[in-house]
């Protein structure tokens, strides 16, 4: 069986750029906090990995502070400082966080405070766009990096979060932007690596593959590639609804990620329908990968005012670069004829 990824909001897959960088880059011998020939070496990869990524990112001017990944980034964003938001946050966010902020229906959080809020760019599982405000103090832009024409320096956040894995980089390494004069609390203390944010040895091999990732995502950006993604998407939510009359296509009409399909359909788990494209195939997901294999109606669409039937019944497909007609329109197909099934047996 030929197998079709279709799970990109979860883990992007590698690209080749990231690859060779990453291969040059473990040849490089020495420490980067050392001050010798070898040590000033590791240095120089380490400070031309920042460079590049801050250029990707539209962050010139800013701070960047290489983490293990967007859930030390958020730790290190967000404890201790009381920030409040809407409860449709990844669940890193969510565990720093007061879900007291209003959303509405169509996945907008109502901010009235953006010094005291945090609020994410793009949401993993609907793919919503948010508008963010001036002066907001954090935002998880993990999903939008890569994917829109978005820059932090115009973003409206003071800081922000970002991971590697999910625009083609390696797992395991982060980065939270961070305008600079802004004071963050180091939540891994010793050497003072990382401008005194962020303690330990830095991981030079990852933070050459996540700057080599964040390049070659953008010019795929410039190139028009996620808009041939988004005309996929559409189709693809096109062909499902002209059978699956009773399914909920959420965030559809709205502002949102390019590659991301969202679809509920009632009185059909998440789960099992997650199981049943595996088995054919297909690799989608019910929700937030960091929460897979819990057996719970989505929080995110329940905090958008869905029911518990429908947001027990969603499902995430989310699009790549190297995504096909073929694949769409194989899904679809694999899907549909899942969905004739569960009609029959709920007749």
């Amino acid at each position: 069986m030929v197998r079709v990824y279709l799970d990109h909001n979860a883990t992007a897959p590698l690209r080749s750029e990231a690859r060779d960088a990453m291969i040059a880059a473990m040849d490089v011998l020495g420490n980067p906090s050392s001050v010798h020939a070898e040590g000033r070496a590791a240095k120089s990869v380490l400070e031309r990995a920042r460079g590049d990524l801050s250029e990707a990112l539209g962050a010139d001017g800013a701070d960047i502070v290489f983490t293990s990944g967007a859930t030390e980034g958020a730790a290190l964003a967000l404890a201790g400082r009381g920030l409040r938001s809407a409860d449709v946050e990844h669940d890193a966010v969510a565990a720093w966080i007061t879900p007291d902020l209003a959303v509405d229906q169509h996945g907008a959080v109502a901010v009235k405070y953006p010094a005291q809020a945090c609020v994410q760019l793009a949401n993993s599982e609907t793919g919503i766009l948010q508008d963010l405000p001036q002066g907001l103090a954090v935002s998880d832009m993990t999903q939008g990096f890569g994917k829109l024409p978005v820059a932090f320096n115009w973003s409206g956040a003071t800081v922000a979060l970002s991971s590697a894995h999910k625009l083609g980089g390696p797992k395991g390494i982060g980065a939270v932007i961070i305008k600079r004069g802004t004071d963050l609390a180091a939540q891994l203390k010793g050497g003072g690596q990382e401008m005194g944010r962020r303690a330990g040895t830095e991981n030079i091999i990852g933070a050459a593959g996540f700057a080599a990732a964040a390049v070659a995502a953008q010019r795929d950006l410039s190139d028009g590639v996620w808009d041939r993604v988004a005309s996929l998407r559409d189709l693809l939510e096109e062909t499902l609804a002209v059978e699956a009359k009773n399914t909920i296509f959420v965030g559809k009409g709205l502002k949102r990620l390019p590659n991301t399909v969202c679809l509920a359909t009632p009185g059909w788990k998440g789960e099992t329908q997650v199981m049943q494209m595996d088995l054919a195939g297909y690799a989608i997901s019910a929700g937030s990968a960091c929460s897979s294999g819990k057996v719970r109606a989505s929080r995110v669409l329940k905090a958008m005012g869905y029911a518990d039937d429908v947001a027990a019944g969603a499902i995430r497909v989310s699009l790549g670069p190297e995504t096909t007609k073929q694949d769409v329109l194989g899904f679809a197909n694999a899907w549909l004829a899942q969905h004739r099934k569960h009609r029959a047996r709920a007749a």
